[in-house]
């Protein structure tokens, strides 16, 4: 545990990283818990996760769960590795599943529907090096194991 955990606390690229994925996540694990930025809530979100997009219950639960709690953990630098790997895994599953047809770019104005892969590919990036560096800089992860790792 101590390893999953161990950062450098004085990354402060980490930290730049850490809070660039959360805030970016953040709300949209906000829409989906408490219905602000113009989404549904916990009910909307759950029927249309479980009813239109065809879900199972508790995979609806965990893509909730990961984009409102895994961004304040990113953002606290709280078990910032798990958090990582499961929006890693999380928005796998979104490309996959979604994201292949609409090809690279963003395009909401034009003819292409839907997103593009542009977005994700910097998502996993940051991920991926939050997986490799931890928290670093004023992390909780830094503070609850001193052991300085130098990422």
């Amino acid at each position: 545990m101590k390893t999953l955990v161990a950062t450098n606390p004085h990354n402060w690229a980490a930290l730049a990283a850490r809070l660039a994925l959360g805030i970016a996540i953040f709300p949209h694990g906000a829409q989906k818990v408490f219905g602000w930025f113009g989404g549904q809530g916990i009910k909307g979100t759950m029927a249309y996760l479980t009813e239109g997009a065809g879900l199972p219950f508790l995979i609806a639960v965990l893509v909730i769960l990961i984009e409102f709690l895994g961004s304040l953990f990113l953002i606290a630098g709280f078990y910032t590795r798990i958090a990582a790997i499961c929006f890693i895994c999380h928005f796998f599953g979104v490309v996959l599943f979604s994201g292949f047809q609409h090809r690279f770019f963003m395009n909401w104005g034009g003819t292409q529907q839907g997103e593009g892969l542009e977005y994700f590919i910097l998502l996993f990036g940051l991920a991926l090096s939050l997986l490799i560096t931890g928290g670093g800089k004023a992390s909780f992860d830094a503070s609850l194991f001193k052991q300085k790792i130098d990422f």
